[in-house]
This record gives C-alpha cells, sequence and structure tokens, in this order.
C-alpha cells in the first residue's frame, strides 16, 4: 500500500465533503450538511490512522475510536466535541435513531467548529 496516495485521497475526499456540508447548510439541509460535517471528520482522522499504522484504516464511523487508532492526543474540548459530533452519523444512516430538532445557527456553529478541527488536523497532518 502507498501511504502518501492513501494520505492524499483521506484529506482530499475530507475536503470535498466539507465543502458539501457547506452547500447543503445554504441550501437549508441541516441534518445532511451535520453528516457530511462527521464524514469529513471521520475521513481526516482515517488519514492519521493510515500515517499511524501504515494500513488501511477500518471501517468504522466513531471519531473518538478513530482519533485513538491514530494516537491523537486531543485537549479536554476536542475530545468533547469529537465525542458529542457522533450523533450526526447516527441520525445520517439509520431513520430509527432519535432526531435532534436542528436550528439553522447551531447548524452554523456546529459546521464552524468542525473546520476548526479540521484546520487543527491538517496543521498536525
Amino acid at each position: 500500500m502507498d501511504v502518501t496516495k492513501q494520505i492524499e485521497y483521506w484529506t482530499a475526499s475530507s475536503a470535498e465533503d466539507i465543502s458539501a456540508a457547506e452547500s447543503l447548510l445554504e441550501k437549508g439541509h441541516l441534518r445532511h450538511c451535520l453528516f457530511f460535517a462527521h464524514l469529513s471528520l471521520e475521513k481526516l482522522l482515517k488519514a492519521y490512522v493510515v500515517r499511524q499504522t501504515g494500513d488501511v484504516p477500518p471501517r468504522i464511523h466513531s471519531l473518538i475510536r478513530l482519533a485513538e487508532i491514530a494516537g491523537l492526543v486531543l485537549d479536554e474540548e476536542r475530545d468533547e466535541f469529537i465525542r458529542s459530533f457522533g450523533v450526526y452519523q447516527l441520525e445520517g444512516r439509520y431513520p430509527d435513531t432519535r432526531l435532534y430538532a436542528l436550528e439553522a445557527d447551531d447548524v452554523s456553529a456546529e459546521l464552524s467548529r468542525t473546520k476548526e478541527t479540521l484546520e487543527w488536523l491538517k496543521n498536525q497532518l
């Protein structure tokens, strides 16, 4: 496996997904916006997993588990954010999951936090 190509794949795909999340927010598709924001974080974390392990990342969606596999040291605020953000991938994948009421301002704030976390991750990669 070419580690560099795998990292490039995951980082490029992450960038595409955060762009899609921004477009979905503009269109008012709040739940889908957060699903794609989660997907973007997931993919960037998978780039870290590849770098750390030299292997293909596991097919899981847990952000905190991916961060653990990657050996990332998270401060309390980032740890809490990553743990709580998992709810959005559940809502996007499993229709029987409890759906949370979403407001555009809250989704915009969550998207901003996601983008800040993505920048933090990219600066360390």
